[in-house]
């Protein structure tokens, strides 16, 4: 089941991301649940799985780099037992280095980057009550991806309404 859960979550970050990492296409409109603030609530059936699973999720760009965007979702997998932050960012980024995330100033720290599919590579981490607080009350976020060793490129992520899309997932 858990297999079934990460295919779909990777194939429902597949659905909301085109090259540009841009907003959904219009065609991808009928996965769209509710808007939360800057966070849609988009949910799928899965082959093979008895119910829906619903992710919130938000499409950015780099202000001074328009080529440079990120799709962050956010879930609670189907056993309900974690939750879940994955962020799908272009490829050419600089893998060892990982994702930053720093929060209404404060550093978080730096994930790694678990796995590159053709559009883009996923980083991931399970929130603890910490993170997940600091996302739902934060007023924003900058993640961090890096070009070279040297050279990060913060992209601003709105955090209006995240707690609650959160908070209404199944």
């Amino acid at each position: 089941m858990a297999h079934v859960f990460l295919r779909s979550v990777i194939a429902l970050a597949l659905l909301v991301t085109s090259l540009g990492l841009q907003t959904l296409p219009s065609a991808a409109q009928g996965v769209v649940k509710a808007q939360y603030g800057d966070w849609q609530m988009s949910c799928d059936t899965p082959p093979g799985a008895s119910s829906e699973q619903c992710a919130i999720i938000q499409n950015v760009t780099a202000e001074d780099q328009p080529n440079v965007g990120l799709s962050v979702i956010v879930l609670k997998t189907a056993d309900q037992q974690a939750r879940l932050l994955r962020v799908l960012a272009p490829l050419g980024v600089l893998l060892p280095n990982g994702l930053g995330l720093n929060i209404d100033g404060k550093d978080m720290g730096r994930v790694a980057f678990v796995r590159c599919l053709p559009n883009g590579c996923i980083a991931e981490v399970a929130m603890d009550d910490a993170l997940l607080n600091s996302l739902s009350n934060g007023k924003s976020a900058i993640f961090v991806v890096f070009k070279t060793p040297e050279e990060g490129i913060g992209i601003p992520v709105s955090l209006k309404g995240f707690g609650d899309g959160f908070k209404k997932l199944p």
